[in-house]
């Protein structure tokens, strides 16, 4: 099951690598009249979904009686991290060509940016935390940590809805999703508790 789920969860990166490699072939290709923008949008859509696709399985684990479905949340967390990583490479290589000066002004400059770099950061520590020897190094803070994903679901929220200029009803619908597993994470469940790893 958790060699499936790793094969679900790079499939859209090598998807991406395989138009890449069509592009730089002169073939044709999925990545439009403008392949930055396309890879930048592609890569930032995919680590919104994982985000939430982990914050979606205690309620998962709670709703559908599945207890074994918590054990892939730091791996769908992690895969989220990935992604991100590849949006941040796009932003810095393929945008901006790693001019540090113009990239800082850009996120001092643009709050869209400021939130979405301020996303990645915090996501940082999460990702660098999620090994089983930090879980017990950090005991009961590792909890504590954690639960910045609440804080970094929504600056990507913030992000990604400030980034669209045109169809609001994209970024609509990730906001929806996280409104309603952060009400059902607020709501009272007796006997249930989100404290596992």
């Amino acid at each position: 099951m958790r060699i499936f789920l790793h094969i679900l969860a790079i499939s859209p990166a090598l998807w991406l690598m395989w138009q890449g490699w069509l592009l730089y072939d002169f073939q044709d290709n999925m990545l439009t009249a403008n392949p930055i923008k396309y890879i930048h949008h592609y890569t930032g859509e995919w680590a919104i979904r994982f985000i939430l696709l982990g914050l979606a399985i205690s309620p998962l684990r709670h709703i559908m009686k599945w207890p074994h479905i918590i054990k892939y949340r730091r791996m769908i967390g992690l895969y989220g991290f990935f992604y991100v990583v590849l949006h941040l490479v796009n932003f810095v290589a393929l945008d901006y060509y790693f001019d540090w000066a113009i990239i800082l002004k850009e996120i001092i400059k643009r709050p869209a940016i400021t939130f979405g770099m301020a996303a990645a950061v915090l996501l940082l520590p999460l990702a660098l935390t999620s090994t089983k020897g930090w879980i017990r190094r950090l005991g009961k803070n590792w909890r504590r940590l954690h639960r910045v994903i609440y804080v970094i679901a929504s600056l990507a929220m913030i992000h990604n809805f400030m980034m669209v200029k045109a169809d609001i009803l994209v970024p609509l619908i990730p906001l929806t999703i996280l409104i309603l597993l952060l009400g059902y994470r607020l709501a009272p469940k007796p006997g249930f508790s989100y404290t596992r790893a």
